[in-house]
């Protein structure tokens, strides 16, 4: 009859075994995803389909065209992306949903949303201050009514963007943003975007607890990046 030693042994051998396997296949996991990961992200290029130069212009175009007629400017910009890169790419339902991240609030409006780039109008009617978040994206804001404000540590002086000017926010960087009054811009992000909607919906579990705007902004964000999939659009 085996002793009480034995047994104990021959569990923890098991122990080590499950352990010692478990280890590699997670060594084995990370290391394939480290190389898709590199591979794809020194070709995110061939991926998009929206030109920040291009989006800087038609904004400009639709301000002069429209003023402070916000909805318009917002029509025309739309109407000039449905004929470059075809409908069956934006959405043009203009759903919008209140949006809290990194203590801001504003509303959004997704226009694109696929796995590489997003285009949405953000902003807000009564002004709003808050943190940008560190993304795995360059994000392009494009002012469009109003001003926006940001900051950087060790600076003694605001970097200020008006109407018709573009913030551009580097990968991995951050700053604080402030909009004082009424201030909406075309927001546009390219990159890898799933990382990004971690800092879009800390907000509702931390403090807003706003479950009926995450449900909506979970199933606009989904139906566009799937049906944007099925089009073979990463």
């Amino acid at each position: 009859m085996p002793s009480k030693s034995s047994k104990s042994s021959s569990s923890g051998c098991r122990c080590r075994c499950f352990s010692l396997k478990t280890l590699s296949y997670i060594a084995i996991f990370l290391a394939l995803f480290s190389a898709v990961y590199r591979f794809l992200d020194a070709r995110l290029e061939q991926f998009y389909i929206f030109d920040p130069e291009h989006l800087h212009d038609v904004s400009q175009r639709a301000i002069s065209a429209h003023g402070d007629d916000t909805r318009s400017v917002v029509n025309f910009i739309v109407a000039e992306l449905e004929q470059k890169v075809g409908p069956n790419y934006l959405s043009t339902q203009e759903e919008w949903v209140f949006n809290n991240a990194g203590g801001a609030m504003g509303a959004m409006y997704v226009i694109h949303a696929s796995i590489t780039e997003y285009l949405i109008v953000f902003g807000t009617a009564i002004g709003t201050e808050g943190h940008t978040g560190r993304h795995t994206a360059d994000d392009y804001f494009h002012i469009l009514h109003g001003t926006q404000l940001a900051y950087v540590p060790g600076e003694y002086k605001p970097e200020v963007y008006n109407t018709g000017s573009v913030h551009h926010l580097v990968r991995g960087e951050v700053k604080q943003y402030k909009m004082d009054e009424a201030c909406f811009a075309l927001e546009y992000a390219r990159g890898w975007i799933p990382p990004m909607l971690f800092f879009g919906y800390a907000d509702t579990f931390s403090s807003t607890l706003d479950f009926p705007t995450l449900w909506a902004t979970t199933r606009i964000t989904a139906r566009e990046m799937v049906g944007n999939l099925m089009q073979f659009k990463l």
